[in-house]
Parts: structure tokens; sequence; C-alpha cells
């Protein structure tokens, strides 16, 4: 029987699903229905219709689904249109303290969006005496007769003591309530952050729970008993149960799918990932093998989330012209699907000689020049998508191949309405859209340092063609579209990892201190699901947040690999070589796991005019199928056994440490063996490192092969 996962994206326009066969990655099936965003069971209903047809059409019986995963634009959504519930404060302290909570989580409604407030009720809870639940239950019946929806709880130092709080959430749900503690959301110091992100999670879990339910309930009906998971906003996924405790964490999953994706699918190692829609176009940074991951924000007010760094850009394959003086002034934001146009592209009517151009106002507030082609058969535009077809960028069609007659046809006679070329017209088009992507992407590239010369414009989305050939060309950049890159979020809810942060505030860290944060890590991930064999955590030590952070992930099949699909030598070289951008004849395996390989090159750097030079060693680790796992600009390495990397890791630390401004710089430190990498790179001191990978490796057979690697810090 095979195994599948089915992963569902719900997008502004249509909800994907695709159905992923685990033992090679294969695409089993896909379907398409535009999402519900006025049905009375809200996205949900999408969600579970994509599905239904996804398993008749590809016809997978329910016993092979081993897990559905969807990502979902309703958190974003919601704050962003002020669709949230009225939070109840309940703020506890006491003595200089308490007066500290009570000030620092005394908010005022919070602001979304424009217009749009998040409104709260607050009250104050003294624990200098003894807190019986009796007081508990009237201080919340307070905040709901104030018109509170949901409660939440919070505490000075209430990571270190979150005592009080659960008792303020355990009351709250015995009187039928909703209700969050803070401590769940996060282990830092810092009341303010803490009590703002808790007021956020808050405010979506009426929607967000109602949805889940729904959408756990139609898929229990119809026969599938598969594991539910919701994509995070960080790339991974989480089990809906966990999604109704922390809704927050699931802002911006749909571009973190796309990433995802990217990551295991597309197989991107290093480049600008732009996935583009109908309405936007996301972009985001992968850099050596990573995706670069941020705090999130509301409005101005950091919170203690992890997302994706993504940015978006108000212009993708549907957008509609601006125009002003027979020319094209702007494009977007406003998309055709959202003006009730059709598109001019996508049409059967394939004459546009007998038209009338008009300029339009889609919603209120919006600017009264976007450009409406009036014809008998109905109302039409052009769009980035046509725009595209006619100067024949397009090579991957996505969804389906535009109407090539109706696209020359109407870009020819809007052109002589508008006293143009034809091909001018299509072209300034596209040089909107690609000015305001180019400055999202110079910014990226600035940002996280990366070299443009080296770096390529990767494709995801339906529009994808629409934007990212002219805008590469505009650029003078490398593009390339992903493969089924139409469901490409879809195919990153079905390959995601299931994934977890633990961050806590710990001032001086014991090696004590890190296991155990480990291990916090590593079970939450185990208890979503997650096989044990299979999970990774990164622990990261930031000294000067005095706070210690690990990253778990992990995957909920141990899926027997195809080893027909398995790359050879030189097929493994030629990956390595086109990614590190290897001269012919450079690149060597330098170690190897069971699943594993590194594989990169040496070269020589000259300076100061020849006279100095020094010799770089960039390396990636690389799968038995030719996914890069990561990917580094120079390391020192050593190939070994188990029972050897301890030894190899002091000599590599002694070898490569340096001192700074700051004082003693640890080199980064990485361990390969089987089919992990265990990353130690966010650790301080020798004996952490020794005590994590002692930790992590001591149930392995200590006559098993492993490559120890270091990366000085420059």
């Amino acid at each position: 029987m095979r195994k599948i996962k089915v992963g569902i994206d719900v997008g502004g326009t249509f909800t994907h699903a695709v159905a992923v066969n685990v033992e090679d990655y294969s695409i089993v099936g896909k379907s398409c229905v535009p999402t519900t965003h006025t049905s009375k069971q809200g996205v949900a209903e999408g969600v579970v219709s994509s599905m239904l047809t996804l398993i008749k059409e590809a016809q997978i019986s329910p016993g092979e689904v081993i897990l559905i995963a969807h990502s979902t634009t309703q958190a974003t959504n919601a704050l962003l249109e002020g669709d949230v519930a009225k939070v109840g404060i309940v703020a506890l302290g006491k003595g200089i303290e308490g007066a500290m909570a009570r000030r620092q989580s005394y908010l005022n409604n919070i602001y979304l969006a424009p217009d749009k407030l998040l409104p709260v009720a607050f009250r104050y809870i003294n624990t200098g005496k003894q807190v019986s639940r009796e007081q508990v239950r009237e201080v919340v019946k307070s905040l709901i007769d104030e018109g509170a929806e949901v409660i939440v709880a919070t505490e000075a130092f209430g990571p270190d003591n979150n005592q009080h709080e659960k008792v303020v959430v355990e009351v709250a749900e015995e009187m039928g309530y909703m209700a969050t503690a803070a401590c769940d959301l996060s282990q830092l110091y810092g009341i303010k952050v803490r009590t703002r992100t808790a007021i956020v999670n808050a405010s979506m879990m009426p929607k967000m729970i109602e949805t889940a339910n729904l959408t756990e309930q139609a898929v229990r009906e119809s026969g599938i008993k598969a594991p539910l998971m919701v994509m995070r906003s960080d790339g991974g996924i989480m089990d809906i149960t966990e999604m109704r405790k922390r809704p927050i964490l699931t802002m911006l999953s749909g571009p973190a799918a796309g990433v995802a994706a990217a990551l295991m699918y597309a197989r991107i190692s290093d480049g600008i990932f732009v996935e583009v829609g109908g309405t936007s176009t996301d972009i985001s940074v992968i850099k050596n093998g990573m995706p670069q991951v941020k705090t999130a924000q509301i409005g101005n007010n950091r919170l203690s989330v992890k997302t994706i760094d993504v940015r978006t850009i108000g212009v993708a394959g549907g957008s509609i012209p601006r125009i002003g003086n027979n020319k094209v002034i702007d494009v977007g934001p406003r998309s055709a699907h959202i003006a009730d146009l059709a598109y001019a592209a996508y049409t059967e009517h394939e004459d546009f000689s007998d038209i009338e151009l008009e300029t339009i106002q889609p919603k209120k507030g919006d600017p009264s020049d976007y450009l409406k082609i009036k014809k008998v058969e109905g109302n039409f535009t052009l769009t980035p998508s046509a725009a595209s077809y006619y100067l024949g960028l397009v090579k991957e069609t996505g969804h389906g191949e535009a109407n090539s007659k109706a696209v020359k046809s109407a870009m020819e006679n809007v052109a002589q309405k508008l006293r143009m070329q034809p091909q001018q017209l299509a072209e300034s088009i596209l040089e909107n859209t690609s000015r305001k992507a180019e400055k999202i992407i110079k910014s990226l590239i600035r940002e996280y340092k990366l070299d443009r010369g080296f770096i390529s414009l990767f494709g995801g989305g339906g529009g994808a063609s629409a934007i990212v050939p002219h805008a590469a060309r505009y650029m003078d950049m490398k593009h390339e579209i992903a493969r089924d890159s139409e469901v490409i979020s879809a195919i990153g809810a079905a390959m995601g990892m299931i994934r977890d942060t633990v961050e806590k505030s710990i001032f001086s860290p014991t090696e004590n201190d890190i296991i155990k944060i480990r291990q916090q890590a590593s079970e939450s991930v185990i208890s979503m699901g997650a096989k044990p064999e299979t999970v990774q955590v990164q622990v990261e030590i930031d000294n000067a947040n005095k706070k210690v952070v690990a990253v778990a992930t992990g995957s909920s099949d141990l899926a027997t690999r195809d080893k027909d699909a398995d790359l050879d030598e030189a097929g493994l070289h030629n990956i390595a070589k086109q990614a590190l951008k290897a001269p012919n004849g450079k690149i060597e395996t330098y170690g190897q796991t069971n699943l594993l390989s590194v594989v990169g090159y040496k070269r020589t750097l000259k300076h100061f005019l020849g006279l100095m030079s020094e010799t770089r060693q960039p390396v990636v680790i690389i799968s038995k199928d030719g996914t890069i796992k990561r990917k580094f600009d120079d390391v020192s390495l050593q190939a070994c056994t188990v029972n050897e990397v301890k030894r190899h890791i002091g000599d590599l630390v002694e070898e490569l440490r340096s001192y700074g401004d700051g004082g003693e710089l640890m080199p980064d430190v990485y361990v390969v063996v089987s089919g992990k990498v265990v990353d130690m790179s966010g650790l301080m001191e020798v004996s952490q490192i020794l005590s994590l990978v002692e930790f992590d490796l001591k149930d392995l057979d200590q006559e098993e092969q492993a490559i120890v690697i270091a990366v000085k810090k420059r």
C-alpha cells in the first residue's frame, strides 16, 4: 500500500490540494477549488472540498493517507480585517514586581491595521495574598460582563513560576470560556511582549478553533484517520490540537509552505524565492540551505513568535494596470477578480476589435484609474500574465495555457486605443511589476549579504511566469520556475517537518540547562507525532538577550528510500559543483555516511596584488537523492567514526577559535552522522558542545561513520 501525504494550501483566490507519495516524492494527484471566504464554514469548506476532490480524482483510498497538512491565511486575514475577539487580561503580581506587571501588561487596544484595533479589557490580581479560585472566577466574570470573549493570564516572571497563570486558565475554561496563559506562548522575560503575544493569540482562538473543528470533523467523516496538521509561520507543521492552543503560530503559514517546498521539493540551496499568486507576490531568501527567519510584528509591535522573513508586494499574475495620459502609470494592487473583471488572457473570446476602454475604481478608496476593457460579451482587463504571454516569456503554464489569439488581439487593440505599440504596452506593464520586485530583492540581497552574481530567482505559485522571467531579465539575473509551481505551497505543506521552538530566559546556562531545553523541544515534536528517530534539535545560546533557544524538527513517517533514485558520486558532484560555483574537475568527496555526503573543493584566494594568499574549502552536505542540506563557504573538517567525534571537535575548535572585540569567537560546529546534521552552531563553549554531542550520539553504533565540520567566524 502506498504512503501518501496530502498538502492543502488556502490562498486568496484558490485552495489547492496535492497528494505526495512519500517513498519517492512523486505527485500522485492535484486539485483546485475556489477559496470559500464567504461560506458559512469559512475556508474550512474549501479545505475539505479540495481534499475530497483530490481523493476521488486521484483514486486514493483513505487508508493510504498517512498525514494531511494545510496552510492557511485565516490568522493573518483575521488580524488585517480586525475579525478578532475582545480579550480580557488578568495580570498577576505582588510588591514591586506586581506594580511592574500591572503597568506593563495594561495594554490599550492593540493596533492591527489601518482602522482595525484589537479590543481589550483589564483586571489585576495581587498575589501577595493567597489567590482563591473564587476570586479568579469573580475577576473573569467581570471581564466577560465588560464584553471579553476570551481570557489571557499573565504574571511577572511567569516563566519561572506559572502556577497562577494556569489557575486562571483552568477557572476560565471551567466557566466555559477559552483562555490562554502567556507562559504557554513564551518562556522569555519581558511581560509586555509576552502579554501582547498572548493577547493576539487569544483574539484568534474562537475563529480558528471553529475552523479547526469543522475541518477535523469533515476529515474524519471521510474515513481518513491520519493526523491532521497545520503549517506554522516558521516553515514547520504542528498538529491541529496544538494549533487550537497557539493559532498565532500560523501567521504567514501560506508563504512559509512555499519556502518549505522550495527547500525540500525544488531543492534550492541559495536564492531568492518569488511566489506569485493572483493578487500578491511573496519574496523570501534561502541561504546556505536554510530559510531566513525573523521575529514577527503586528503593526510596530514585536511578538514572541518567529516567522519566515517574507516580503509581500501588491502585484501578481492577475493585477490590473492603472492608466493615465495614454500610458501605464502603475500595476496593482487590485487584481481582476476583486474588480469583477474577466482575464483577457483566459477568455474564449478571441476578437477584441470591438472594445471600449474605461477606467474604474474597484473598491471604495481605490484610485479610479484601473483599466477596464468593455466588450459586448462582458468586462475584461489586461494583466501581467497577458503581457508575459504576449512577450513570449511563459515557458511553464501552471494552471493552463492562455488563449494566445485572445492575448494578441487584446494587447493590440488596447495598445491602439492608447496610441502605443502592443510590444510597448506589454513591456510597460511588466516594467512596473519588475520595479516593485527589484526594490524588495535588492533590499534582501543587502540585508543577507548575498552574492548577486551567484544567486538566481526561483519562481513558484500559479502566477510565477507572469512576474519572474521579466523581473530576472530586468535585473540581469538568472531565473528558474519550480516544477508544479502552481501547487508549490500545497507540496510544502505535505512535505513540512513537524516543528516546535522553545525559548527560555536563562542567565549563564549550564550543560544541564541546555540538555533540558533540548529535551523539552524534542518531546514537544514527538508528542505531535514525529518519530523519535527523525528528530533533530538545534540549540542556540543568545548571550546578548540572556536566552536559550531550541528548535526541534522531525517527520511523522519513516519512509523507505527508493534506492533507484539515489545518485552516484558523479551525480552528487555535479549538483555540488553548481551549488558551489566550482571550477571543472575540482569537486571531491571528503566524507560520507550511509545517507549523507560532504562534498566540496579547495580554492586559493590572492590578496595584495598576489603577494599573499589563503586557501578556502567550500562544501555542501548533500543527501543521496541530491538534496542539499547545508552549504558553507569555508570549513575545516574531519571524517571519523562516532567514538572519535569528541576528540576531533576539540582539535578543530582549538585550530579555529579566534578573538575579536567581544572576546573569544568559537567556530560553528556540526556533526554529520547517518541522515542527521547535528547543529551546534549556537553554542558558546567547548564544554557545552561536548555535552550536547555526547547526549545526541550516545545511542549510536560507535563505529558508525561521521564527519565533524567546523566553520570559523569571520
